[in-house]
């Protein structure tokens, strides 16, 4: 199965290392960042793990969920945390997925057999309060992933959730932003009262208008 931008994020109830969750419920009215790796104890995932879970104050503040998932079992997880904790300098504060049937890992579509049939990619899922898809990004399983530039992702797919604005290249938060070109000049001053620079007719930027 193959997930697009916005399509419903398939729902699935699994076991995880703080319970049994059904992903929509435990969802309720966040955004959500779902994961996953290749196994459990390789060196890659141990340091994503550890790098997730000293970022929780970060998703905490955009009001984002964070669960990952390993096609290993739970017994399996729970030893791993432990080496992640100690090798890592944290606590895993989020709940890791148990799917050794590979349930979840087909749903999304996390196995790609000309890489590997025994391993899921390291595949990346931003879920809105919606429900639906809101970013795919899909690394190979060697590469390890740059998770300030997902919190940045974030931090853009909520603020043009909200505006009627894009984000250029490279943008950060407290940085200005460009004007949709659904906005007519002659309605900028109203929606837009910090003022905007009109570069081209296509071209318009504005500062963030959510700060």
């Amino acid at each position: 199965m193959s997930i697009r931008l916005g399509d419903v994020a398939p729902d699935f109830q699994a076991e995880t290392t703080e319970g049994k969750i059904k992903f929509h419920d435990w969802l309720g009215s966040s955004w959500g960042v779902l994961f996953s790796h290749p196994a459990d104890f390789t060196p890659v995932c141990t340091t994503e793990l550890g790098a997730v879970a000293k970022l929780r104050s970060e998703f905490d503040k955009r009001n984002v969920k964070v669960m990952a998932l390993s096609a290993d079992p739970l017994d399996s997880h729970m030893k791993w945390i432990g080496d992640i904790n100690e090798t890592q300098n944290t606590q895993v504060n989020f709940p890791v997925i148990a799917d050794p049937k590979f349930e979840v890992a087909n749903l999304y579509d996390m196995i790609h057999p000309q890489v590997s049939d025994k391993f899921t990619v390291r595949s990346v899922f931003v879920v809105g309060p919606d429900k639906k898809v809101k970013l795919t990004i899909t690394y190979p399983a060697a590469t390890g992933r740059n998770f300030d530039e997902i919190l940045r992702v974030i931090d853009s797919l909520q603020l043009t959730a909200n505006y009627s604005v894009a984000t250029p290249a490279n943008w950060k938060h407290g940085e200005d932003v460009i004007i949709t070109a659904a906005i007519k000049d002659e309605d900028i001053a109203a929606k837009f009262p910090k003022g905007y620079n009109r570069i081209k007719p296509y071209l318009r930027t504005t500062p963030q208008p959510n700060i």
